[in-house]
């Protein structure tokens, strides 16, 4: 079971990293169109959380490790799209800090729980 979980995982870890930094070639070799626009966007947000599921299903990690990679990675390529200002609509500041309350309670979540394990 665990090497299937993990074979799964860095699958899912593998598809999040090609949407990420290649979100229209992933999109011409799985649809067969390449991706334009928003497209790109929603793509890479999608290949952030295909990481995030990766990290969290990965033996030896937790459901707390993926939220917090995934609340990290959003928090961050939304400041990226803010300030790059091409893609800023009204949520999407709200969004930037709402994810970012949520890194700082799951990272604060994280730290406790190691510190529990250390003792």
């Amino acid at each position: 079971m665990k090497k299937l979980l993990t074979v799964a995982a860095v699958g899912e870890l593998a598809t999040g990293v090609a949407l990420l930094v290649v979100p229209s070639l992933v999109g011409r070799l799985l649809l067969g169109t390449e991706l334009t626009g928003a497209a790109v966007v929603i793509g890479r947000v999608t290949g952030i959380a295909l990481i995030a599921l990766g990290v969290g299903c990965f033996p030896g990690t937790t459901a707390l490790c993926g939220m917090l990679t995934y609340s990290v990675l959003a928090t961050l390529y939304l400041l990226y799209l803010g300030i790059g200002g091409e893609w800023v609509g009204p949520l999407l500041w709200p969004a930037v800090v709402l994810h970012a309350v949520l890194t700082f309670l799951l990272a604060g979540a994280w730290c406790n729980a190691h510190y529990r394990g250390a003792r």
